[in-house]
């Protein structure tokens, strides 16, 4: 095993990070702005407590801004002024993510009654409706922050993943990177793998919204200034780590799962891109190896880069030539 338990006592601040499906700028409602690119994060603190809001700015118009969103999610609220296709392709983009609760909020005349038949049997089945009352919702989460303190930073021993979604350099400070940590914990003047390339960084500094930690832990928000790297090293999608059974590989085979949308077999020379962590690769169906299970193929993929995930992890399939529905399922990693 790669992390263990070691004592039990209440120490670390909570931290949650949840997906904003909603018009653009509803997160002002929520929190302060605090980066705004493709994707944009709002921050809500009190006390010891925080909630990072995480917004598409550029969806639907792109997929890729809803991918990292929800990625980065391990909770959901979903805004719904309107029953359409941007609704169901957010829905199934919450499905293939894996992020198993949060709120709906139903404005412009929509009622619980009309919404309930359509959701049955996906995932936003799970979610809770709420009132349209961003103060109330924002103190809710801010609690169940708080309540996420449930072990001790000392008590797990367990290497650090970071994957980057924004890259800088800062005056009188160099280069600094923002990412949540996905796996484990990292510490300040740790030495990283930048993967997929060959370089190594060492972390000068973390911080968590503004306050300087010496570690960092799975869930938080962080800004890390790097040593020995440059930002011209860097992208979003960069993954950070000193867990050394991460893997990176450019052709990868894997068991898809289509979801059951999906209308057609993929085919052999298809385009498809491959979203895990912040990454969100184009690909190409080399071979389909086992066809047995047209919902359930079996396929080769040649990738333009890289990959960089942790063996047993899904990464998401989506076409973006699909019109409407873009979102082609999921594959594991080997």
């Amino acid at each position: 095993m790669r992390c263990r338990a070691v004592v039990h006592r209440l120490v670390r601040m909570g931290n949650l990070m949840v997906a904003l499906l909603a018009v653009p700028g509803y997160g002002n409602s929520l929190g302060k702005k605090v980066t705004s690119t493709d994707i944009t994060f709002y921050d809500a603190k009190k006390d010891q407590d925080t909630v990072t809001f995480v917004e598409p700015t550029r969806y639907p118009e792109k997929l890729a801004p809803l991918f990292y969103t929800v990625s980065l999610a391990n909770k959901a609220i979903v805004v719904v002024d309107e029953l359409n296709s941007t609704f169901g392709e957010c829905a199934v983009m919450l499905e293939c993510s894996g992020v198993q609760s949060g709120y709906i909020i139903l404005r412009n005349y929509l009622v619980q009654e009309k919404v309930e038949p359509l959701i049955k049997g996906t995932i936003l089945e799970k979610f809770e409706f709420v009132e349209d009352d961003p103060a109330v919702l924002r103190e809710r989460l801010l609690k169940e922050a708080s309540q996420k303190k449930t072990t001790s930073p000392d008590q797990i021993q367990c290497a650090g993943t970071v994957p980057v979604d924004h890259a800088f350099n800062v005056k009188g400070v160099g280069t600094v990177v923002l990412g949540v940590v996905m796996k484990g914990k990292v510490e300040k003047h740790e030495d990283m793998k930048v993967l997929p390339s060959e370089k190594t960084a060492q972390i000068r500094s973390i911080q968590k919204h503004d306050d300087d930690f010496d570690q960092a832990y799975e869930g938080d928000r962080v800004g890390l200034a790097l040593k020995n790297v440059g930002v011209e090293d860097l992208d979003r999608g960069t993954v950070l780590t000193a867990d050394a059974s991460i893997k990176s590989t450019a052709l990868l085979e894997g068991q898809a799962s289509l979801i059951r949308y999906w209308p057609t077999p993929l085919k052999s020379g298809m385009a498809l891109h491959l979203g895990h962590w912040t990454q969100f690769i184009p690909s190409k169906v080399d071979t389909i190896v086992d066809k047995e299970d047209k919902r359930r193929p079996t396929l080769r993929l040649v990738l333009e880069k890289e990959l960089v995930y942790l063996p047993g992890d899904r990464a998401v399939v989506t076409y973006l030539d699909g019109g409407r529905l873009r979102i082609v399922g999921t594959i594991e990693l080997p």
